[in-house]
């Protein structure tokens, strides 16, 4: 054989195999009968539902003096209208009841957003009005118009397991419906410092800026989750994504399409982690429940028979893992609402049952000071505080309190002007000013002047 036959014979096996090389390259659709799996049909029923989140806020430029002075802006060719500049913002969001025209978000999506437009999956973008937001859990709810709409079913999110395979949708970077794949990483994640209610499923499927708003689903379609936040500290997606509980999220809907907002029980009490050295000392038998540390007095906690040292370790029949576990458990309560818990005290197993309390049960209605504040609910002056200020509790949706501005959660410090030292002082101030002109609120850590226009 001369030198060339090796490479003769290897040509003829490339010529043998190009055939062979080619087919592999376009898979075929089944391979020794059986069908290659794929998520494609499952995806396309899915990805209907998903929407693009845009959003425009516009914010005013500070006041300053200068920006008063017709001279300063000629000087510096400061034209008319600048004084208003517009923020964007881009997210997700999940169309999850057809007939009503509904979408879950994220509170942080639409955030002070002054309009909010929803981008379908056929390309029609529509206005959106905003129903209500819990900052608390961060979900929103939007409405769109009800027409040719698909909406994702609810899974019961309490049935994940760890290992599950779940898949994120969203726009990532602005990048429409973008798919991602992984598995469920861990279950109850808490004390990330994300919420105030922290109940996070941990995928790694990644979730990027934009996902946020977006679903977590189930091989079946079912959404399992909301994409909400990424553990990041180099900026970049590492794996570990947090999605808030689809049992969450529609708990917390329901509130938001009954109220307007979520009307958030009390129930009295404080409660921390157990420890080995508490396990030994109480005589149980793990480190799973919460440990009632103080108990307020008249409180619902006191009517139910609770005291410091019990051990909790289930509520309405839900085993506590936790301190945490146990106040996003009664986070999802509603005001009224009969509750059961089994406890260990004095190492032996009890049974009590209470009633979620209205922690605006002293609030006085609005109307009674003025009909201008008519739909709100207000509380005493609380002096303790770093700035003296009445609270505002609920406010009903479309009421005169609502069109003056308030919102749940907001402390009044000035009536027209004037500081108030309580409900009396507002009313002898507006009876005064014959009508409401102004009010001066703190909205978490802002503070808001309000005028009537």
């Amino acid at each position: 054989m001369s030198i060339q036959a090796p490479f003769r014979l290897l040509g003829i096996l490339c010529a043998l195999l190009l055939p062979l090389v080619h087919a592999q390259a376009s898979l075929p659709p089944v391979v020794d009968g059986q069908p290659l799996p794929t998520l494609a049909p499952m995806l396309e029923r899915v990805v209907t539902a998903v929407v693009n989140i845009s959003t425009i806020t516009h914010i005013k430029a500070a006041d300053h003096p200068l920006l008063r002075d017709p001279f300063f802006r000629h000087f510096f060719d400061i034209p008319q209208g600048r004084e208003r500049r517009e923020s964007n913002s881009l997210g997700s969001g999940i169309i999850v009841d057809a007939q009503r025209g509904l979408v879950l978000s994220n509170h942080h999506v639409i955030a002070k957003a002054d309009e909010i437009r929803v981008t379908l999956h056929d390309g029609r973008t529509l206005e959106a009005s905003l129903i209500g937001a819990d900052p608390e859990t961060d979900v929103a709810v939007l409405r769109i118009p009800a027409e040719r709409l698909t909406a994702l079913s609810f899974s019961d999110s309490d049935a994940l397991r760890v290992g599950d395979f779940v898949v994120a949708i969203g726009n990532p970077f602005g990048l429409r419906q973008t798919v991602t794949s992984g598995i469920v990483s861990g279950l109850g994640r808490t004390g990330l410092g994300i919420e105030g209610y922290e109940n996070f499923i941990q995928t790694d499927a990644s979730i990027n800026p934009g996902n946020s708003g977006g679903p977590l689903v189930n091989l079946r379609g079912e959404l399992v989750g909301m994409n909400t936040a990424i553990l990041a500290p180099g900026g970049g997606n590492i794996g570990i994504g947090f999605a808030i509980p689809a049992n969450m999220a529609r708990a917390i809907m329901e509130q938001i399409t009954e109220f307007g907002t979520v009307r958030r029980g009390l129930f009295g009490m404080s409660v921390q982690d157990l420890t080995d050295e508490l396990v030994r000392a109480l005589g149980i038998e793990s480190r799973d429940g919460a440990l009632v540390s103080v108990v307020d007095q008249d409180s619902a906690a006191a009517d139910a028979g609770l005291r410091e040292g019990d051990v909790i370790l289930a509520l309405n029949g839900k085993p506590v893992r936790g301190s945490s576990d146990l106040r996003n458990q009664f986070g999802l309560l509603r005001v009224g609402e009969q509750v059961k818990l089994d406890i260990s005290r004095n190492g032996r197993s009890r049974q009590l049952r209470g009633e979620i309390a209205d922690p605006y049960r002293a609030f006085a209605p609005g109307k009674r000071i003025s009909s201008s504040l008519t739909g709100a609910l207000l509380g005493t002056l609380n002096r303790g505080d770093a700035i003296p200020a009445v609270p505002v509790g609920t406010v009903e949706p479309d009421s005169p309190a609502w069109h003056a501005g308030l919102r749940e959660g907001d402390r009044i410090i000035q009536v027209n002007g004037q500081r108030i030292g309580g409900l009396r002082d507002i009313a002898s101030v507006l009876r005064k000013s014959k009508g409401l002109s102004s009010l001066r609120i703190q909205r978490g850590d802002d503070l808001i002047l309000l005028t009537r226009r």
